[in-house]
């Protein structure tokens, strides 16, 4: 009976063999081709919009809008000027809307800051062809920086020292720019008085105007240090 158990168990063990299939062995062909070497930086997402492919922090967002804004609100106070103020004469003199927000301006963003500014916004202004001549570039610019500097220097930054500093800068410039077309033969001396209003006139569109040009420039927070 022993040997005849034995005898079934090998035969029933072969047929198991025989039913399990052998396996093939298969050759990688990948193996043969080059591998790619892992790139040391991954490439932008673009998937985040426009802004975060050119990876600005919120900070930087923040200064360009202001500073884009800036940029509007001269435009338009200059378009302003050409279309409606300059049609509008009260005893011979007019105001000057785009020279009140550059010297606004300026004098609020500080002396790093605005004298960066003046010098550009004063040259943009002289080739926008509503000014005298070039000299407005170097007038704008020594004024604004001096009336910078005159602030930091006496007074802390509020409405009442911005303004009384910018409106001192507009009524130098008017007179210098009086002066300048005196010797260029330009203008008459009993214009003197008609340069002088623009200057008042300035003077107190800057009040209402302030309030315009320091909601904009809190945009971001100010970066200067006093």
């Amino acid at each position: 009976m022993a040997e005849q158990q034995r005898r079934r168990t090998n035969s029933r063990s072969r047929r198991t063999r025989r039913r399990t299939p052998a396996r093939k062995l298969r050759f990688d062909w990948t193996a043969l081709l080059p591998k790619r070497k892992t790139a040391d930086f991954k490439p932008d997402n673009l998937d985040g919009g426009f802004w975060k492919f050119l990876h600005l922090t919120q900070a930087q967002k923040d200064r360009y809008a202001k500073w884009g804004l800036y940029i509007a609100v001269i435009a338009g106070l200059l378009m302003i000027q050409d279309v409606i103020m300059s049609q509008i004469h009260i005893y011979g003199a007019t105001t000057d809307l785009a020279v009140c927000a550059i010297l606004l301006i300026t004098v609020m963003e500080g002396s790093e800051v605005g004298s960066v500014f003046v010098l550009i916004a004063s040259t943009l202004y002289y080739l926008a062809g509503t000014t005298p001549g070039p000299h407005v570039i170097a007038i704008l610019t020594i004024y604004g920086i001096g009336a910078c500097m005159f602030r930091q220097m006496f007074w802390h930054r509020n409405r009442t020292s911005i303004v009384l500093c910018a409106g001192l800068a507009m009524m130098a410039y008017e007179m210098t720019i009086f002066g300048v077309g005196i010797f260029q033969g330009l203008t008459r001396w009993d214009r003197a008085f008609s340069f002088a209003l623009c200057g008042v006139y300035n003077w107190a569109v800057m009040i209402p105007l302030y309030t315009l040009i320091q909601k904009i420039g809190l945009i971001g927070e100010n970066t200067w240090k006093e």
